[in-house]
C-alpha cells in the first residue's frame, strides 16, 4: 500500500555569533655566542632562510650586537622546523673551540 510521501524539511541552525579562531603568530630567535664566525652565519641563513647575503649580514650584526635576532616568524610548525635546521647546521670549521650549530629559541611573536 502506498500512501502519501511526507514532506521532511531539514532543521537549520544559524550561529548568530561567529568566532574567529586566531592562531597566534611565532618567530625564531638565533641566539648570540663567541664560537662563530660572521661568515657562517651569513652561509647558513641564507641558505636556510633564503635570504640574500645581504640580510644575512644585517642579522648577523645584530645577533653579535644585541645578543638575538629574530629571523624567522610563522607558524609554531615552520618556526621549530627553522630551528631545527639551525640547530642541525653543525660546528663552524673556522673556529677550532666550535664544538657545534648556534642556538635558537622558538617564541610567541607579539
Amino acid at each position: 500500500m502506498s500512501g502519501p510521501i511526507a514532506e521532511t524539511t531539514p532543521e537549520i541552525t544559524t550561529l548568530e555569533d561567529e568566532q574567529t579562531l586566531v592562531i597566534p603568530p611565532w618567530q625564531v630567535v638565533l641566539l648570540d655566542d663567541n664560537d662563530h664566525t660572521y661568515e657562517y652565519v651569513i652561509q647558513m641563513l641564507c641558505k636556510i632562510l633564503g635570504v640574500n647575503s645581504q640580510v644575512a649580514g644585517q642579522m648577523a650584526v645584530e645577533v653579535d650586537t644585541t645578543g638575538r635576532v629574530v629571523v624567522f616568524k610563522g607558524s609554531r610548525e615552520r618556526c621549530e622546523l627553522v630551528q631545527q635546521q639551525i640547530h642541525n647546521w653543525g660546528a663552524d670549521p673556522r673556529i677550532s673551540r666550535c664544538k657545534g650549530s648556534m642556538s635558537a629559541a622558538i617564541e610567541e611573536s607579539g
